[in-house]
Formats: structure tokens, sequence, C-alpha cells
């Protein structure tokens, strides 16, 4: 069985499965975590591995950037291969003054400035996280001695915004970082049954300056330095031993 997008034959994608933007990354993925990976799809770069992480079978695949190229492969992911774990790996700008390079944001629940939920409902509805694999990230985090935040994100369209952009006002209530895919993640597991959790590692501080407009400053590491590696695992942990 294939789909639209994905040339992988059933039962070759696992039920869990993290999900990632960028192909380069799937791939060392693969390489580096994952035994026996073999490559299960390959159409438009979205290259797909399916292997072993700790005992567990586990595929990875990336999935391009923002909410359009997220919905149709979360949608065939769930709909079509049966997927029931979905972890997303992602990067991120973030709020907090406090914030280092790689702390991960664990996102509980997502607003948006999107529009792919309007006409939908006969409201808004709030995609958030399942609250099973939020906690196992979040414990495994701590063994790791990684930093997280748990709260709110905010999925944007628009990655370049000017001073039309109300940036201050979703920092003000609270929101922790700011991202593409999030809202197109959790609609998708939640139409379908599947569990989903978005945890993305920060890489810039967002900031706003007097006239409303955003800027990006570089964030310090903390001691020890994290990379994406961290935010790998922590990933392949948490789809792979969540209950």
């Amino acid at each position: 069985m294939a789909t639209w997008h994905n040339a992988a034959e059933k039962g070759r994608i696992a039920e869990r499965i993290v999900l990632v933007g960028d192909p380069n990354r799937a791939k060392m993925i693969a390489e580096n975590y994952l035994e026996d990976a073999v490559l299960v799809n390959d159409i438009r770069c979205a290259y797909c591995y399916t292997g072993n992480y700790e005992g567990v079978r586990v595929s990875v695949m990336a999935v391009g950037m923002g909410a359009s190229s997220m919905l149709i492969y979360a949608t065939e992911l769930c709909r079509d291969y049966g997927c029931k774990i979905l972890v997303r790996a992602g990067t991120s700008g973030g709020f907090k003054e406090d914030m280092c390079n790689y702390d991960v944001v664990l996102s509980q629940a997502v607003s948006s400035t999107s529009g792919i939920n309007d006409y939908i409902f006969n409201g808004h509805f709030s995609p958030c996280a399942d609250f099973g694999l939020l906690c196992t990230a979040d414990r495994y985090a701590k063994e790791m001695g990684i930093k997280t935040y748990v709260g709110g994100t905010i999925a944007n369209d628009r990655l370049y915004r000017d001073s039309t952009y109300k940036s201050a006002k979703w920092k003000e209530h609270g929101i922790l970082a700011s991202e593409q895919e999030g809202e197109a993640f959790y609609t998708a597991a939640a139409q379908y049954g599947a569990r989903a959790l978005m945890m993305v590692g920060i890489t810039t501080g967002v900031r706003v300056d007097e006239n409303g407009n955003e800027y990006f400053v570089d964030l310090p590491d903390r001691q020890p330095a994290r990379t994406v590696k961290d935010l790998v695992q922590l990933a392949l942990k948490t789809a792979a031993h969540a209950e």
C-alpha cells in the first residue's frame, strides 16, 4: 500500500514514529541510533527509515516545514499506515529570557495564527499533547539532565513577520515558543485517535523591540552544552518506551 506522498508498503512503517523536518536529520538518526535501519520511503526526499531503538521497532521520517506539509504526512501516517505514537522533534524560537541552546519545550497545547482548522469546527479547536507521552518525555529528560519547559506553544504560518504581528501578546500570556507545525501535528493525531507529543529544542531567542518588531538573539549554552543529538535521543526514548 502506498499513498500519494509515501511509497512505503503496508507494515514497513512502525506504529511508533519520530517526525523531523530535515531529511538529512532523519538520515543521521537512522545511521546513528537505529539498528538494522531500512529506508522505506524517499519520495520528495521525505526519507522514512524503520529499525530498532533499544529493542523496540521505531520509524523516523522527514516531513518538511510548515503546517501544510506536516498535515499531509501526519494524516497519511495515522490514517493509512496505522501509526499510534508520534513524537515530533523540531527546533524553535523561545520567548523566555532564561532559555539556553537546546533547552527543550514539551508542547502541552498549541495556539495558532494558522487557518488550517477554520470552518471545520463549530467553534475553536485546541489541539494538545497526549498526557502519557508528555510525562514520559519529562521523566526521561530529567534522567538525561535536559532542561525542559512544559506549556503552550504558538504555531505560525509566517516565519518572517513585521510589527503587525503581535508577538509580545503571546509572551505576555505564557506562550513558551514559536514554531510552525504543532497545530497540524496534534490535529491529525486527534482526528485519527493517535497519541502525539511535540518537543522542540530552542535554538534562538525571540525578542520584541519598543516598536513591536520581533528580533532574534543568540542564546548561551548550558553546562554541559546540549545539542540536537540530545533532543533526538529524548524523542526516540519517548517514542520507543511510552506505555
